[in-house]
């Protein structure tokens, strides 16, 4: 006889906004504290007295690597979370228990693979990216050190997700908060104190994540989590890998379509613009980052309580939170992108203070964000079909948008007129065009099936 679910972790019962705001809470604060991970060296290294700017653009030219990487955490983990969430709802807790032990030994084999080949070819692979002759050095004295973190940054993030899948969204926060303060502590010690650039900020990255993933680690294998990872179910199930594989596939083409739009821009970017525009790029991409937090944070609450309700086999409880969901996250977009429209210098000042860049990132800016709201689209459409099992509808959105419309949009702009411009005006066009198909799809192949099989 399976366990009985705690009411904090029942889904399927109560207020459907309440348990997506219990959730989305602390997760939008761990995104937010998440972002710090992310930007925080951006932060620091934009203020540096000296060479800032070639340290920046080397930081920005290193992301499309992480972001490779970060993939195959988020393949991973989100093909596997819902799988858990789903043999929780229908009490099946073995199962649940060995998705988790093959999640992590997934996770760990793929992360020393992708890191050893990063690490071989980074030299052609960031010039290939865009890099100078000025701005290699840095790029790759940070993801020289970066990479040595990967084994805590595929755990960290991976395993996270387990976490909030049981219910304990404030434990996850935690995962998150713990290593970022410490990130935000060695930082300045680091780049300033002991005088070491980017090689100090790589540093107390990998140090802010090996302890982030010592705590889930505790927590997961621990007596307060419901299913907790386990030595006999590591061992790998091929027809549990695929099927992890097959739904974590549309959050790694994410990452990777992520990191070919990283790619095109800044390589085309260097073409039309130089160094300099390559730094505003960096500079957008980290607003970007925090600005889509709130979004990110609220679909990732939905993704439990979806799976969930509809392994229970309760349609009308997966269309309330669909529709919370997307109403919550486009009202909060809006107000985001009126700020940004009202206050640009505050944005970009946050990460530099050089001048040009200023000059060049507010035009930047507020091409790249017109219509954010319609990024929402694409967030809500995605989640729901990645939260119900529908993998192939997910991984064709995704590529949909970055692949197909922003990259030869990259591309293509620059040479019909619009030069450096060009390339930020491709992503407006892909939310607008990518976001409507995405969301559109969702709505009449999903949405308005459930209402009809609501009975069953």
């Amino acid at each position: 006889m399976p366990k009985s679910v705690p009411s904090r972790s029942d889904f399927g019962t109560g207020s459907v906004r309440l348990h997506l705001l219990r959730l989305a809470v602390p997760l939008v604060l761990a995104q937010l504290i998440n972002v710090l991970y992310n930007v925080v060296d951006r932060i620091y290294i934009g203020h540096m007295a000296q060479r800032s700017m070639d340290s920046l653009t080397g930081i920005g030219l290193a992301m499309p690597v992480i972001t490779i990487l970060t993939a195959f955490a988020s393949l991973y983990s989100m093909g596997g979370a819902p799988l858990f969430s789903m043999a929780r709802g229908a009490g099946d807790e073995e199962r649940a228990k060995t998705v988790l032990g093959n999640v992590f030994t997934l996770l760990m084999l793929s992360g020393a693979v992708a890191a050893a080949a990063a690490w071989l070819l980074r030299r052609p692979v960031l010039y290939l990216f865009g890099a100078s002759d000025a701005t290699y050095p840095y790029a790759s004295a940070y993801l020289s050190i970066y990479l040595l973190g990967t084994g805590f940054m595929m755990v960290s993030l991976g395993l996270n997700p387990f976490i909030n899948a049981q219910g304990f969204g404030v434990t996850g926060m935690l995962t998150v908060s713990i290593g970022a303060i410490l990130n935000l502590i060695l930082d300045p010690v680091f780049i300033f104190v002991l005088d070491m650039g980017v090689r100090g900020a790589a540093l107390a990255t990998i140090l802010a994540q090996m302890v982030s993933a010592t705590w889930v680690l505790r927590f997961l294998t621990g007596p307060k989590a419901l299913i907790r990872l386990s030595r006999d179910a590591l061992a790998l199930r091929p027809a549990l890998v695929g099927r992890i594989v097959s739904l974590g596939m549309a959050g790694f083409i994410v990452y990777l379509t992520n990191a070919a739009v990283q790619i095109a821009c800044n390589a085309t970017l260097q073409r039309w613009g130089g160094d300099v525009y390559v730094s505003v790029m960096t500079l957008i991409n980290s607003v970007r980052e925090v600005l889509s937090m709130p979004v990110m944070g609220t679909s990732d609450a939905a993704k439990p309580i979806l799976s969930f309700n509809y392994g229970a086999g309760k349609y009308d409880r997966v269309r309330a939170c669909i529709r919370f969901m997307t109403a919550f996250c486009v009202a909060v977009s809006l107000v985001l992108w009126g700020l940004v429209f009202v206050f640009p210098q505050f944005f970009l000042k946050l990460f530099s203070s050089d001048p040009a860049l200023i000059a060049a990132g507010v035009p930047a800016l507020h091409t790249y964000f017109f219509g954010f709201f319609l990024m929402t689209l694409q967030f809500s459409g995605q989640t729901t079909f990645q939260a119900l099992g529908k993998a192939k509808r997910a991984i064709f959105f995704s590529l949909f948008r970055k692949a197909i419309i922003v990259v030869p949009l990259t591309l293509l702009l620059p040479t019909l007129g619009f030069g450096a411009m060009g390339v930020f005006m491709a992503e407006p066009i892909s939310n607008l065009l990518g976001g409507g198909a995405c969301f559109t799809t969702m709505y009449f192949t999903l949405y308005r099936r459930l209402e009809e099989e609501r009975g069953v």
